[in-house]
């Protein structure tokens, strides 16, 4: 869900007691949408993250180094000129709007104090990052909006900064009582249901937060507001009343909704949400910043890492098509090859009937007694020839489907790897955590021919050493996971010992886990979890009971000529586990 004005004033309200008072030390820009204040204060250094994505605007603490470019953009570099060193006053929130504002104290170019103020504001695709002087005019922003843009509201340097206008029609639930909502809710005769008439009349609600209130007041979350029994009304009204006294008080609490069979995360709140019953867990998390980091981290991290392997994703994702249409072709024309018999059988039924057959003829009607019945079939043949060179010309063609045969049965399994492999390469660029990982991809597509050197021209350099995941079992087994082919084959064929066990999920494109064994007997427990690994490394990571393959490394060989990653094993034993994230990645070293 987007982050609404309700939570964003809880969240808003714990980074004024974090970072008031405290410097900001530095500026980054990792990303274009992006901006990290690394700040000092009494309560040491600390990070904060200002995302103005589309998908996913939100501010808050951060624990994780977010990988910077190696030239920073310019708009980093004006707000490192402008903001670096300054002290922060106040982190506010005008008014039950999704917009923050960071009051800083600092000094101008000529050394007197001065006032600058970081706009927050986190609208969706509208949102911005927006410098303001203590003049009130726009210093710069990080999305600049001219005229061309919007007509109503321009975001220039130079500009006077102004509030993005008002929802219009909308109230401020502040300022509405519950049993005003009451009375209002009596002269409505719209078959709307409740969620959406709140949505619609209120400012800073979210459609989750909408639902929950209508749960809470009727049972229901979208029964029609017509339909409201008078006790429903005033239920609504209390509900109401209690909402905005809870907003007023600051009593909002970070909470995580988890789907409870996939164990993945499905929204957060910043009250305890019931509408759903047992399908979603909602769990407290220790603060409004952990919370959101916990909700967008993994979606910010595979977006951003899309957007940088955009080319490569282009890339694998054409070729592997057109090995698709070139293997269905070639298929079509193996089972076209299945006529060869009937060709030969008509040249030996030209070549019986040649006493009756002349130069000219376009057909000719003959017994197949290659048939028990010995029924008569009509043949085609072709004018131009001799009765004996339409038999050879059958011949030709019974010769040629052979061939082809041979050939197309080979060209067919090499389709199927090729296939196979482009799969298993777009599996891996899901993997990829940062810009090592995807060098590595791109210098394994160099070498097996997918990128070529034109493609390859900005990327001459050696690619940067990406290390694969590592992972500590409960009882103390190492275990690792290859990122890509590359480090698959690493890992498998040169990294790892006969002794240790490799793991790969059973037909499923996936990573290469290496349990070590170290000398050592692994446990059961080390086993499960370094299944569940292999698991979770895989296409297979939110399936049930997914089928692991193991082994002793001693096991596992490479054809020689294989596309990287690919590997025979045929002593191996297989294990169904189901991947839990939440304990694979308690158990990964970082």
């Amino acid at each position: 869900m987007p982050l609404d004005a309700v939570t964003l004033r809880a969240a808003v309200r714990e980074l004024h007691g974090d970072l008031a008072g405290g410097r900001i030390e530095k500026v980054y820009q990792p990303d274009r949408e992006e901006i990290v204040l690394a700040i000092r204060g009494k309560a040491g250094a600390k990070r904060l993250l200002i995302s103005v994505s589309a998908a996913a605007p939100r501010m808050h603490l951060i624990a994780q180094t977010i990988e910077n470019p190696a030239s920073p953009p310019m708009f980093c570099m004006l707000l490192r000129k402008h903001i670096q060193g300054a002290k922060i006053v106040s982190v506010g929130q005008p008014s039950l709007e999704r917009l923050a504002v960071i009051e800083l104290d600092t000094a101008d170019e000529l050394g007197i104090p001065c006032k600058k103020y970081l706009n927050i504001e986190l609208m969706g695709k509208y949102s911005n990052l927006i410098l303001q002087g203590e003049d009130g005019r726009v210093i710069d922003a990080i999305r600049r909006v001219d005229g061309d843009i919007s007509g109503k509201r321009q975001v220039l340097p130079g500009l006077f900064y102004r509030l993005p206008p008002a929802q219009e029609g909308k109230l401020d639930p502040l300022e509405v009582s519950g049993a005003g909502l009451a009375a209002a809710l009596r002269t409505e005769a719209g078959e709307k249901g409740l969620d959406k008439w709140l949505l619609g009349h209120f400012l800073g609600l979210s459609p989750l937060l909408c639902r929950e209130l209508a749960y809470r007041s009727t049972g229901e979350t979208g029964k029609p507001v017509c339909q409201l029994s008078e006790p429903e009304r005033e239920a609504v009204g209390r509900v109401f009343a209690d909402f905005t006294d809870f907003i007023r008080e600051g009593r909002g609490k970070p909470y995580l909704l988890t789907r409870r069979e996939e164990q993945t995360v499905f929204d957060f709140s910043c009250l305890p949400v019931t509408q759903y019953g047992d399908l979603i867990a909602v769990t407290q998390e220790e603060s409004f910043s952990a919370l959101l980091s916990a909700y967008y981290e993994k979606k910010s991290r595979a977006e951003r890492m899309n957007r940088r392997a955009s080319d490569l994703i282009r890339t694998v994702t054409n070729a592997r098509d057109r090995a698709q249409r070139k293997l269905a072709a070639q298929r079509q024309e193996l089972l076209e090859t299945a006529q060869r018999e009937r060709h030969k059988r008509l040249g030996d039924l030209i070549t019986a009937n040649l006493y009756q057959l002349e130069k000219g003829m376009n057909r000719v009607r003959a017994v197949d007694y290659f048939d028990e019945a010995c029924p008569e079939v009509e043949i085609d043949l072709d004018v131009r020839l001799t009765p004996q060179q339409n038999a050879q010309r059958y011949y030709k063609l019974y010769n040629k489907a052979k061939t082809a045969e041979a050939v197309l049965t080979i060209q067919v399994a090499q389709g199927e790897r090729d296939v196979d492999y482009l799969e298993s390469v777009l599996a891996s660029i899901g993997e990829a955590e940062c810009e090592q990982d995807l060098s590595q991809l791109r210098e394994e597509l160099r070498q097996t021919g997918v990128l070529s050197n034109k493609q390859q021209r900005n990327q001459r350099q050696k690619p940067a050493r990406s290390r694969p995941y590592e992972y500590r079992t409960s009882d103390g087994f190492a275990v690792f996971a290859g990122k890509n082919n590359l480090q698959n084959d690493l890992l498998t064929m040169k990294t790892a010992f006969k002794s240790d066990v490799w793991f790969h999920t059973q037909k499923i494109h996936g990573s290469h886990v290496i349990l070590v064994a170290d000398g050592r007997e692994p446990t059961d427990e080390a086993m499960t979890e370094a299944a569940m690994i292999a698991a979770y490394h895989s296409k297979a990571r939110g399936s049930t009971l997914v089928p692991v393959d193991y082994t002793p490394v001693r096991y596992v060989k490479k054809p020689s000529g294989a596309k990287p990653g690919f590997v025979i094993y045929h002593v191996y034993q297989t294990a169904y586990v189901t991947p839990d994230a939440a304990r694979v990645e308690a158990l990964r070293v970082r």
